[in-house]
């Protein structure tokens, strides 16, 4: 099956984009992270509306806050503006714009809108932006020369699992990805990047360990910051992949797993999502202890005891409970 193909199966099973204003910014955050250096960075995440990813992954959920068509000039200017103008007496150091698409991709950010958003970024140390590994060229030299503050490129490995990655309709393999580190690490870029657990086609008793390779696979190329993210459905496919037995809904114990899996890395800064935490399968017993302990990891990188919990005896088989989960998901 070509790719033009998957992506027609994949679009097609999608629900109804949410209804975005691309004049407005469809959220922001105010949350300190962890940087490599061990200090902690007050950053201002904002979340733009904009022009689709032209790759349509399988697992993918950010479009449902995109536009159809291309981004109109003007409109994240004054989505940053709008964001900006709220935060009063907030001091940020770090400014972080994520357009569910591709920074460097000119049809998701207008070309004679990058002067402007790089002057509303000039009060900030440090600026943040997401692209697909294939966009990252001479466009984020130009914007790294504009802005005042440090440049860093936030990029999806997601999997370095092989056949679990050439399923994942991404068009990106590991040479690729090497190359576009080794270009922003070169050219004094940060890299910031996003792997994947509970990856479609990796077996769910698998699925921490090859989280856990990606993440030291992710270090090991100069990665800043690296951030586990659950995959979450309701995109379609992944329900697809779930009918046919290839995927799993990742659980809170196989996050906080990874994560304690990962406290050996020093070279990079090791988070966990929590975005749509909730969402995760868990006891509810230890539910709340469980978040709040990977909370404080993601601030101070320290490893703490583990949670004792007399519903599931301590220390629960991850396959049994990733099987009870895909039967009541």
């Amino acid at each position: 099956m070509n790719a033009s193909t998957v992506d027609r199966r994949i679009r097609a099973l999608r629900p109804p984009k949410n209804a975005v204003d691309p004049y407005r910014a469809h959220g922001s955050v105010v949350e300190d992270e962890r940087r490599p250096d061990g200090r902690l960075e007050r950053a201002v995440t904002v979340f733009l509306a904009g022009a689709e990813c032209p790759f349509t992954c399988s697992f993918c959920d950010l479009w449902r806050t995109t536009i159809e068509g291309p981004t109109p000039a003007g409109a994240l200017v004054e989505q940053v503006e709008g964001v900006l103008a709220t935060l009063g007496d907030i001091s940020c150091e770090r400014l972080k714009l994520y357009n569910s698409s591709n920074f460097f991709d000119k049809r998701a950010v207008p070309a004679e809108d990058v002067p402007a958003i790089a002057a509303l970024a000039a009060p900030f140390g440090a600026v943040t932006v997401e692209s697909h590994a294939n966009t990252i060229g001479p466009t984020a030299l130009d914007f790294a020369a504009q802005i005042s503050g440090r440049l860093e490129v936030a990029v999806g490995l997601e999997t370095i699992h092989p056949a679990a990655a050439a399923q994942l309709n991404k068009r990106l393999d590991l040479a690729r990805f090497d190359r576009a580190a080794r270009f922003l690490l070169d050219n004094d870029i940060d890299l910031r990047v996003f792997v994947l657990l509970g990856t479609p086609h990796i077996p769910v008793h698998e699925s921490v360990l090859w989280t856990v390779r990606t993440v030291e696979y992710a270090a090991d190329r100069g990665a800043s910051v690296i951030s586990i993210i659950p995959v979450r459905g309701g995109n379609g496919e992944i329900e697809r992949l779930q009918a046919r037995g290839d995927f799993t809904p990742p659980t809170l114990l196989q996050l906080e797993q990874a994560l304690d899996r990962c406290a050996h890395i020093r070279s990079s800064v090791v988070t966990a999502d929590l975005w749509d935490v909730e969402r995760l399968p868990a006891c509810e017993h230890c539910r709340a202890a469980r978040v709040e302990r990977i909370r404080r990891f993601n601030l101070t990188g320290r490893t703490e005891p583990s949670i004792a919990c007399d519903a599931i005896h301590g220390n629960v088989d991850i396959s049994a409970l990733a099987a009870v989960a895909s039967h009541h998901a």
